[in-house]
């Protein structure tokens, strides 16, 4: 996901949080310890063939990639104010009847699976895009891929924390 300077990912406070504290894990007490590993795996000697070593390093890589995924993000968030109890959009944790089997939901961006268990389904999804706007109690439908239409009940919808 490329994030230019205009882009906003839009984050609840708990999300934002959690994303901060990873952060400063990352490059804190994480980034020390793969440096001391790296320090130990070189006095070792031959780097060429110390798997330790390349072990290290590996992780290294992906612990500054992270880093910086994490830093971008954190640059471009926004706190989103989800909308009030009944109403989807943005922040809802909608409850939904499909057929008779009922699934719940969290609408927004997946950058918010970091602050809950909820699944989520984005607002451009065909479920997101059918139910944004709408209000608990009403029926909406939308088009499967395969070319169906599927009605959907929205059985509740609350603002999440």
């Amino acid at each position: 996901m490329a994030i230019d300077e205009n882009s906003v990912i839009l984050l609840t406070r708990d999300a934002y949080d959690k994303m901060k504290k990873e952060l400063e894990e990352r490059e804190g007490p994480i980034r020390e310890d793969i440096v001391q590993k790296i320090a130990v795996a070189r006095a070792e000697g031959d780097l060429s063939e110390n798997g330790g070593y390349q072990a290290a390093r590996d992780a290294q890589g992906k612990n500054e990639g992270r880093i910086n995924e994490l830093t971008v993000k954190l640059r471009a968030a926004k706190i989103l104010t989800p909308p009030p109890a009944g109403e989807v959009g943005i922040g809802s944790i909608v409850t939904l009847d499909l057929a008779g089997m009922k699934s719940e939901f969290l609408i927004g961006p997946h950058e918010l699976s970091v602050a809950t268990d909820h699944q989520i389904v984005s607002p451009e999804s065909p479920v997101g895009a059918a139910v944004m706007g709408h209000h608990k109690g009403e029926t909406v439908s939308y088009e499967a891929p395969n070319g169906r239409t599927i009605e959907i009940v929205i059985v509740d919808s609350v603002p999440v924390e």
